[in-house]
Formats: structure tokens, C-alpha cells, sequence
């Protein structure tokens, strides 16, 4: 009897406990991770949205993002101009460290990308649009899918309407279309293909505009047609769409064609939003949206800083940033907290408990302000055009055969008699003193040192609090020299952390 009582007791406790496990929903770590797109623009400069209070731009969707999602208001690129920064996107590390100095540099094969790390923990990776690390084609050890990625519809460099496109490293296609939109509307076939196979997704969308040459849907033009007639009075200089070389222009002309690009590409992340939500996917999708660098002197009219493309003041590096993530981001949010391009492959490794990784890396996570935790940064970030003058009379060895580095995809711009970009890429075993040169600057919260040394016996050197001066007109080096110092301190030891990663020494330790 006893025994019978027994063995009732414990099946009554097993069917219960089959009860609940059937009214819990089961959730793996793999299902609670969110799916991940990062969208770049090209050139597109911190002023140049209408959230940011630009007098002529018509930008909708990055509008209603930065409304409902965080909004990045102290958001830099890693580098004032677009290889450097892009590389920095998918290492965390300053493009230095590999040298990747200036566009048409490839990133060196040994470097480990967010897609490694996502790929490896079960997500599909594609690559949409510019590349700019290397050529696209299958034999390059830099493509993308040496990079990580699973699939890809990629050009080697910018490119404008109807744009001829490489896909999985095949020889490159035109394709008839707005091609902010064409790379859009591949994405979303990735997305809906990742989505009927149950696998998580990450997406780099890296969009060709508004880099010039630049070109517009009559629609898009149309909106511009009421520029001020003054612009009309001031020429800037450009690549003709017509020759591919130079030419001067009127800026009205001019700005009426970059901003129709820059409302295509707002469309085309409208176009990604919605399909987002169509396919039931948004509410757990992460959506990254930055620029590369600031903006060039051929759409320079409304910027509140000083500089532009190319220089390591705010205007050449200061770019639009917003997070957007329903599920992760509840509640729209503005961050004054300095961040970088740097930071995102740490970010989205904290986000998917995902390791790192043992090197050096220069961005942080931000997941602690993703969850309203953090008001400060914990370490400066640091920004250095390095000086390709040093190269010049030493005997460099290509670190990856010339062969391998020669692109395919067609592009309207001329550069060295061709309409394709070829890439490079040096060993640097020795260091010396004059690789320390270069335009630098070191942003640590408030203030920020900038130094240049064109005559590198005299550099000149910049210190500016940009909490009270956003436009770094006053140099506060003389009246701030404790400040000064320390700051100096700090950058110098991070150029040589960067310098010993050049010569190769981060890829003899383990991975």
C-alpha cells in the first residue's frame, strides 16, 4: 500500500512538472540574441539631416529614428576619411594598427572581423554595397567572405545610379536602378532568406552615397529646386559624371544632386524598416545607422564645427548616429557620451555574449548606455591620420601580392588612368620616430587635444572644451597646460600601442 502511494506521489510530481515546462516558453541564449544591420553613408556629414537641424535637407526616416530610437548626438568616425573607418566598424581597432591609413588601402588578412565572430556563433552574414577594405573578387584574400561574410552584392569602392555590382566575387553586373535602393532591397532578401531558415542575421549595409560624383531620380532632385540663389555664386570642384575627371562647378548645381542622394538613401532605410516590420523581425533587430567621415568640401554649407572630410577637427570626424531596437531600446533616448565607430564590433559582441577577443582593440562596449547605465566614457578616444609621407624612400614590402589587389568593379570617378580601384597594403617591421607624425587628436570627454606637425621640429598644438566651444575656436593649450600634458601623455602611449600592432605583432600571439 505504501509502495503504491509512492509511486502515485511521484508521478502526480512529474506530470506537473511536465505541465509547467509546456506553459513556459522555452528560450534559448541563441533566440533572446537580437539580428543586427549596420547601415553606413558615405560622406554623409553630422549636420546633413533634417533631425540635426539642417536648413534644406529632407531626411524622414533618420528623422523619425532618431525620435524613437538612441540618438547618438557626440557620434565619431574613427577616421576623417572611409577605408580606415570602415575597417575600424568591423575590428574595433583603429585602422593603424593593420594599416589600412587611407582609402584604397586593404585591411591585412589576419584580421578578425564582427562577421568571424557572429558567423561562428550561428548567425548568416552579408555584406551590401561599399566594400573599400579590398578588392571584391574571389581571389582576394580581403574580400568579404575572407572577412566573415556568407554572401555579398558588393563594389570595390563608391558608386552611383545603376551601378555594376559583384556578387559572391563573380565578375561585377549592372544593375538598372537608385542604388541606395538596390542594395536595400538585396538586404531584405538576405533578411527574408535568414528569416525562413531560423537564423539569426547580421547585415552590413554600406550604402555608395552621397560620395560624389553625384546624380539623382528626378524626384529626388525636384526637392531641391529652391536652393538660394547664392550658392549659385560659389564654385566647388568635383568629378564630372560625364569624363570622370575633374571639373569646377556651381555649388547650387552641386547641392541639388548631393541632396537627392542623401534623401534616396533615407528612403532606402525606410525601405528596410518597413520590410522589417512586415516580415515581423523588427521588434528584435538591432539597426545601426552612422556616416564615414565628415563631410567634403563640395556639400560644406550648414556644419556648426570646424573642418571637414580629411581633417581630425569635429567636422571631419563628427558623424549622424542613431541605434534604433524596439526590443533592446524601448524608449527613445538622446546621448551626449562621446562614442566612435570603434566601438560598435565591441557592443555587438557584449549584446551576443560573444568573446572579443585577446587584442587590442579601441573601441568600448556600449551596451552599458544601451541600458542607461553609463554617463561617462571610461577612457578617451583617440583619432590619427597617420603620415603616408613616412613611406616614401623605404623599401616596403607588399603584404599582400599586388595581384590579389587589383579591383574589378567599375566606378565613374578616373584615378591613375583607370575607372577601377587597385588596393595596397605594406609590412612595417621597424618603427621610428617619424611614424609618430600625422594629424592626431585625443577627445577625453570635454576636452580635446589636436596636433599637427607639418614641420615636425614646430607641431602645432590644440586643446579645446568642446562643452563650451563645439566649434574648437579657442585654444585653451596655454591656459590649461596640466590638461595638455596629460593628454599629450596618454595619446603618445596609445600611438605606441598602435605602432607595435603594426608590425605584425598582435598576430603572433594567439587568437
Amino acid at each position: 500500500m505504501k509502495h503504491s502511494h509512492f509511486q502515485r506521489y511521484h508521478a502526480l510530481c512529474f506530470l506537473v512538472a511536465i505541465a509547467c515546462l509546456l506553459t513556459v516558453p522555452l528560450r534559448s541564449p541563441a533566440a533572446e540574441r537580437p539580428n543586427i544591420i549596420l547601415c553606413m553613408g558615405d560622406d554623409h556629414g553630422w549636420e546633413e539631416t533634417g533631425y540635426n537641424g539642417h536648413p534644406h535637407l529632407k531626411t524622414p526616416v533618420l528623422d523619425e529614428m532618431a525620435a524613437t530610437g538612441l540618438r547618438l548626438d557626440r557620434f565619431h568616425a574613427a577616421h576623417p576619411s572611409c577605408s580606415p573607418t570602415r575597417g575600424s566598424v568591423l575590428t574595433g581597432r583603429h585602422p593603424n594598427r593593420y594599416g589600412t591609413f587611407t582609402p584604397n588601402r586593404s585591411l591585412r588578412p589576419e584580421e578578425i572581423t564582427i562577421a568571424h565572430r557572429l558567423r561562428k556563433a550561428g548567425y548568416v552574414c552579408g555584406h551590401f554595397g561599399k566594400w573599400h577594405l579590398g578588392p571584391v573578387t574571389k581571389g582576394s584574400p580581403t574580400n568579404p567572405a575572407a572577412m566573415g561574410f556568407d554572401e555579398w552584392l558588393s563594389h570595390d569602392n563608391f558608386f552611383e545610379l545603376n551601378p555594376h555590382l559583384s556578387r559572391n566575387g563573380g565578375p561585377p553586373t549592372r544593375i538598372a536602378g537608385e542604388s541606395s535602393e538596390i542594395v536595400a532591397d538585396e538586404a531584405l532578401r538576405f533578411i527574408n532568406k535568414a528569416k525562413r531558415n531560423a537564423k539569426p542575421f547580421f547585415a552590413v549595409v554600406w550604402f555608395g552615397s552621397p560620395h560624389e560624383p553625384y546624380s539623382g531620380l528626378k524626384r529626388d532632385l525636384d526637392l531641391y529646386d529652391g536652393l538660394p540663389e547664392s550658392y549659385a555664386k560659389r564654385f566647388v570642384r568635383l568629378t564630372s559624371n560625364k569624363t570622370g575627371r575633374p571639373v569646377r562647378r556651381p555649388l547650387r548645381d552641386v547641392l541639388r544632386e548631393r541632396f537627392a542622394e542623401i534623401t534616396a538613401m533615407d528612403r532606402a532605410l525606410g525601405k528596410l524598416r518597413t520590410g522589417l516590420k512586415a516580415s515581423g523581425l523588427r521588434r528584435n533587430t538591432l539597426l545601426w545607422y552612422c556616416g564615414d567621415n565628415g563631410t567634403p568640401s563640395s556639400g560644406l554649407v550648414a556644419s556648426p564645427f570646424r573642418g571637414m572630410k580629411g581633417q581630425v577637427y569635429e567636422g571631419g570626424i563628427r558623424v549622424p548616429g542613431i541605434i534604433e531596437w524596439p526590443a533592446g531600446i524601448p524608449k527613445p533616448r538622446v546621448s551626449k557620451l562621446n562614442a566612435v565607430t570603434s566601438d560598435i564590433y565591441p557592443t555587438l559582441c557584449a549584446l551576443t555574449g560573444l568573446p572579443p577577443g585577446n587584442r587590442p582593440l579601441d573601441g568600448i562596449s556600449l551596451k552599458p548606455l544601451l541600458d542607461g547605465k553609463m554617463t561617462q566614457r571610461p577612457k578617451p578616444i583617440a583619432f590619427w591620420a597617420y603620415n603616408t609621407r613616412n613611406e616614401s624612400g623605404r623599401k616596403q614590402k607588399p603584404y599582400i601580392a599586388p595581384k590579389l589587389q587589383e579591383g574589378t568593379t567599375p566606378l565613374v570617378k578616373m584615378m591613375d588612368g583607370r575607372f577601377t580601384r587597385n588596393f595596397r597594403n605594406f609590412h612595417h617591421p621597424a618603427i621610428t620616430e617619424s611614424d609618430y607624425t600625422g594629424p592626431r587628436a585625443l577627445l577625453a570627454n570635454g576636452y580635446k587635444l589636436v596636433i599637427h606637425d607639418r614641420q615636425p621640429e614646430k607641431p602645432v598644438k590644440e586643446l579645446f572644451d568642446l562643452r563650451s566651444d563645439p566649434a574648437e575656436k579657442k585654444n585653451l593649450i596655454e591656459s590649461r597646460p596640466r590638461i595638455a600634458k596629460k593628454l599629450q601623455r596618454q595619446l603618445r602611449d596609445w600611438q605606441k600601442s598602435v605602432l607595435k600592432s603594426l608590425t605584425g605583432a598582435d598576430y603572433r600571439k594567439a587568437k
